[in-house]
């Protein structure tokens, strides 16, 4: 297998920006980027055996510093929102940014998906890598302890792109990583996926209120538009009379998994009647962020000069719950606390086939 490093694009304050492609012998490429861990373009071949790239993205750096919708970001210390941008650690009050009304989202302003990271690579018959890592400084996002971060990205000769999350903190502190990605399996510039089949491994959601901080409430999607248990399109009830979906936009919505830690199981796969492309997410993460790109308008023009608009991908955001720090009904489903010196290791992986025009769907 082949890893191609180029540059980026330069920064304003001299850094240069690299971007690192893997490729396997089945016509899968996979490009991230030392700036942001950001994932930058997946191309997978469709029924026909052309070359599809199936992530939103940017063809040179500068989208990403102005990356209002962060398309592909990695994200943390914390994904996803903390009500009243406040969290208790060992009893003590953290302030942190309100940057999503009284709330905080993906972290605040100062996100992961911002900084420089040092890049490792390698590759063998089976398998390429590419590395990223950094340390994140004590309270400069709002949380406590300096955060030694490692993400991961893997391609194999299964068309499958992993990636792994590590951290360890020298205090105790909340680590709750993500990918960002939104997935157009028709193609990153062939407009709304709402036609895409969608199919998740969820019997409940955590509704929210008009804030889009969960209620605590566990309710189940039988007899619901939320309901994904079997595959749908995403277009076919988005626009029903129902609360979540009002509330949301469209769906934005936390989906409660049956995994357990260090065990990654398949939680929900995409399929595309245009390409063939069928796209399997596995995690061992508890919580499933399922955003269909309500409000995506982006800054700058995407990549071949693309226009993204609402709806023009999905997100598969496996995390934590949002807000599980504060709510402690979600305490069952596993938290994002942190003690010092503990590693926490995460993996979440998309693997993609391409399936002839008269397969079922």
């Amino acid at each position: 297998m082949e890893i191609i490093k180029e540059t980026f694009g330069l920064m304003e304050d001299g850094h240069m920006a690299h971007l690192y492609t893997m490729k396997n012998d089945h016509g899968m490429e996979v490009s991230v980027s030392d700036y942001g861990a950001v994932l930058v373009r997946v191309i997978v071949p469709d029924r026909n055996g052309n070359p599809v790239d199936v992530v939103l993205g940017y063809d040179d750096v500068e989208g990403y510093i102005r990356n209002s919708g962060s398309v592909g970001c990695f994200v943390g210390r914390n994904a996803n929102r903390i009500g009243g941008a406040r969290v208790t650690i060992d009893g003590k009050v953290y302030e942190l940014e309100k940057n999503d009304g009284e709330n905080n989202l993906h972290s605040g302003s100062m996100r992961a998906g911002n900084m420089f990271y040092h890049a490792e690579s390698k590759s063998a018959d089976n398998l390429a890598a590419v590395s990223f890592t950094t340390r994140m400084i004590t309270m400069e996002q709002g949380f406590p302890g300096n955060l030694d971060v490692t993400v991961t990205y893997t391609l194999d000769q299964e068309n499958t792109l992993a990636i792994h999350y590590e951290a360890i903190s020298d205090e105790d502190t909340i680590v709750n990583f993500t990918n960002h990605s939104y997935f157009n399996l028709s193609g990153h510039n062939s407009g709304s996926v709402l036609d895409q089949e969608v199919q998740i491994v969820s019997h409940y959601f955590t509704p929210t209120g008009p804030d889009m901080i969960p209620t605590g409430e566990i309710r189940r999607v039988v007899n619901t538009p939320m309901d994904f248990r079997m595959p749908k399109t995403i277009g076919q009830d988005i626009d029903r009379p129902y609360d979540a979906l009002r509330i949301g936009g469209g769906y934005d919505h936390n989906y409660i998994l049956e995994t357990e830690a260090g065990n990654p199981v398949p939680v929900a796969e995409m399929f595309s009647p245009k390409t063939g492309i069928r796209m399997t997410v596995s995690t061992d993460l508890p919580g499933l962020q399922f955003y269909t790109a309500n409000t995506l308008k982006t800054k700058l023009p995407g990549k071949d000069l693309s226009i993204y608009l609402p709806h023009a991908g999905a997100c598969f955001e496996t995390q934590y719950f949002p807000n599980v720090v504060n709510e402690p009904r979600f305490a069952k489903y596993r938290n994002s606390y942190v003690k010092a010196g503990d590693v926490v290791t995460t993996e979440t992986s998309f693997r993609f086939a391409a399936e002839q025009e008269n397969a079922d769907v």
